[in-house]
């Protein structure tokens, strides 16, 4: 035990750092795997590991990732004129070299921060996978290998919206390098087994072994979350350290854990193979990701926003909220309040899905859209274009005929108004936003339920638009008639960021 609590991964700054916020409890480095094996087997689980184990091993590596930061040295403690010893004081803070006149402006001294993490080979020429968060802004990175053996590495590239990075170490031409293949994490099913091998609190070469137990697991750490589950053992310091099929494959990568004390409950997650795969190979070719770019802004749909959009089959696909105006989206004729449920032949079964086929796809590439407009399929062909980490597209322009204001009417819960100077300037809205003003939300109403605050807009009931505060009522009347039990709105707020809330009429 006290080789564990001394253990430099336990010191990392690299994982002090890395937090998931919308789980309770810290959560660090993990992984998952799969496999597929007789019903029988399932039973009593298999006799031994230990053959595949041996098999793998050689292909796994620790990663040592040093930073050096510069701090500046301390300074002479100030004390008062006459303090007794103040003599010995000075001397013995000159004798180190943080007395004098000039302490202030002593240079900075370096410091080094040091981080322990895993990794595996995927290719024999050198190439090695991590995550990004094992190698974060490091300037000396190396390899360790399984027999002890180390390598310098350089950084060929990393992701950290998938947490995922490539190095390359030179191999010896005379002792050439074990690697393993990447697996089709796609064919994993929850109680597939797995195991996982890392460098758990700086014990290289651990072996932990158990299931899949879940799969598509969002932990709300990046846009692009699709995790796999797994009970095996993981806990700090296996991070990027890979995890098998009973094939050998790798077909996740320890990223993360959810545990209240930091150690293994049996919740970890790793990035699935197939959505690393891609991404790595475009670190390989470019050093950078190439992502497609649709240039929409998306909400999901629940129950009460499908049946308010006549959605036949229920909660499913991608409401567009927004669409940029400069996005690919916008050219191809895609409109707000669409629901995007097939993109380039692949289902679309809630919005988290939406990002991640969007990204994986080339840039460049053509392709057909299914949606849903006012309760209507439709195909439209889109090209996409490539994601900038920097861009932020602006909130949609609501471009609404300006009517004159309407009396304060009643509905849903909400006062509403007609945009005013008075109003304008009460609620801060922004010039150039048309809509009905939101003056006051019932706190006991479902508008207040979903949010609705005073100050908002509403722009749309029933993707119709409104200016009038009586233009709201009529549309509410008229939704009633044709049997509906919920009107979908269009609410911006003051600075024009626009979202869907469905709500009810009963």
């Amino acid at each position: 035990m006290p080789a564990v609590e001394s253990a430099p991964a336990r010191r990392s700054p690299a994982f002090a750092k890395r937090r998931l916020p919308a789980l309770a409890g810290a959560l660090l480095a993990l992984s998952v795997g799969t496999a597929a094996l007789p019903p029988a087997a399932f039973a009593k689980g298999p006799a031994s590991l230990a053959d595949l184990a041996e098999q793998v091993t050689d292909a796994v590596v620790n990663i040592s990732a040093s930073t050096t930061v510069e701090t500046r040295n301390r300074t002479l403690p100030q004390l008062p004129p006459g303090t007794p010893f103040e003599d010995l004081f000075e001397e013995f803070f000159n004798r180190r070299g943080q007395g004098g006149e000039n302490q202030q402006q002593q240079r900075p001294s370096p410091r080094r921060s040091n981080s322990l993490g895993s990794g595996f080979i995927l290719d024999a020429s050198g190439i090695v996978i991590t995550n990004n968060h094992v190698i974060g802004d490091a300037n000396d990175i190396q390899v360790i290998l399984h027999d002890g053996r180390k390598l310098k590495a350089e950084i060929v590239g990393k992701d950290p919206k998938t947490d995922l990075a490539v190095l390359r170490v030179k191999p010896d031409p005379d002792r050439p390098l074990k690697a393993v293949p990447l697996g089709d994490s796609e064919k994993m099913r929850p109680g597939d087994w797995v195991i996982a091998i890392g460098n758990p609190f700086g014990l290289g070469g651990s072996v932990s072994a158990g299931i899949v137990s879940a799969r598509g697991r969002n932990i709300e750490s990046g846009p692009y979350d699709n995790y796999i589950q797994t009970d095996a053992a993981i806990n700090k310091g296996n991070s990027g350290g890979p995890l098998f099929n009973m094939n050998g494959e790798v077909i996740g990568i320890n990223t993360a854990i959810l545990s209240p004390t930091g150690g293994s409950v049996g919740i970890g997650f790793a990035v699935p193979s197939a959505t690393a795969g891609p991404v790595i190979e475009q670190l390989r070719q470019f050093g950078e990701t190439r992502r497609g770019w649709l240039g929409v802004r998306i909400q999901n749909v629940d129950d009460t926003t499908a049946e308010a959009l006549g959605l036949k089959g229920g909660a499913r696909g991608a409401l567009i909220a927004g669409i940029d105006d400069k996005g690919p989206a916008k050219a191809a004729g895609f409109e707000v309040g669409d629901v995007i449920t097939r993109f380039n032949n692949v289902e679309v079964k809630s919005s988290s899905d939406l990002p991640r086929i969007v990204a994986t796809t080339p840039v460049g590439k053509t392709v057909d859209v299914l949606t849903v407009r006012k309760g209507q399929e439709q195909t439209r062909q889109v090209t996409l274009g490539r994601l900038e980490d920097n861009d932020k597209p602006q909130p949609a322009a609501l471009n609404r005929p300006q009517a004159e204001p309407d009396v304060t009417r009643q509905a849903l819960g909400l006062n509403l108004s007609g945009i005013t100077d008075e109003t304008r300037r009460r609620f801060s809205i922004k010039d150039g936003l048309k809509g009905v003003v939101v003056t006051r939300v019932d706190p006991n109403s479902n508008a207040a339920d979903k949010n609705i605050k005073a100050g908002d807009l509403i722009v749309e009931v029933g993707q119709e638009p409104v200016t009038t505060p009586t233009e709201v009522t009529r549309r509410i009347e008229q939704i009633k008639k044709d049997g509906r039990k919920s009107a979908l709105l269009l609410v911006s707020n003051s600075q024009g960021e626009v979202r869907f809330v469905a709500l009810s009429l009963e």
